[in-house]
């Protein structure tokens, strides 16, 4: 928050108030705080509870970053959220414990309906053939090259799992 101080007066810059539109501020988030709010209204306190944590999430990263967010940098932290869940939803089934395992695969589903179409798994799959052509012989070779192409897109898991499958069939 910028803030401008002298004796006569002491305002804050418009930018800077909460609950102002910002022109610059990620569509995504605003569909995120819009998502909260409604949720709110609803009294919907497992989704109020979701919302709530990843816009946190986000500020939070706003703050990190010391500049406003763009749409790929939300979609960054949504997607980190997500893997945190997911993680938790392998311990919840280790530990046998199915109710939080479901709480935790319903949050994953939410949480993917804001981020954009994932490529195709033969789209990747073209993209590691390709790279294994290009001379790329081991599995962090490959991922160095095709990694760069799907960032933001696809989760580094489904690329990995594509990666080891075609050296397999290679090698």
């Amino acid at each position: 928050m910028s803030l401008v101080r002298n004796r006569s007066a002491c305002t804050v810059s418009a930018s800077a108030r909460p609950g102002r539109y910002n022109p610059l501020m990620a569509d995504l988030l605003s569909r995120l705080q819009g998502d909260l709010n409604a949720s709110r209204k609803a009294q919907n306190k497992p989704e109020t509870l979701l919302l709530g944590t990843i816009v946190s999430d986000v500020k939070n990263r706003e703050i990190e970053l010391r500049r406003d967010l763009t749409d790929d940098d939300v979609i960054e932290v949504i997607r980190r959220g997500i893997k945190k869940r997911r993680e938790s939803l392998d311990m919840y089934q280790k530990g046998n414990r199915p109710e939080l395992a479901a709480t935790e695969a319903a949050q994953v589903k939410q949480l993917e309906a804001y981020l954009p179409a994932g490529p195709s798994t033969d789209e990747i799959r073209a993209a590691v053939r390709t790279a294994i052509a290009g001379g790329a012989s081991n599995v962090g070779a490959v991922m160095g090259l095709v990694m760069p192409q799907f960032k933001g897109r696809a989760e580094g898991g489904t690329i990995n799992n594509v990666v080891r499958e075609e050296l397999s069939k290679a090698g």
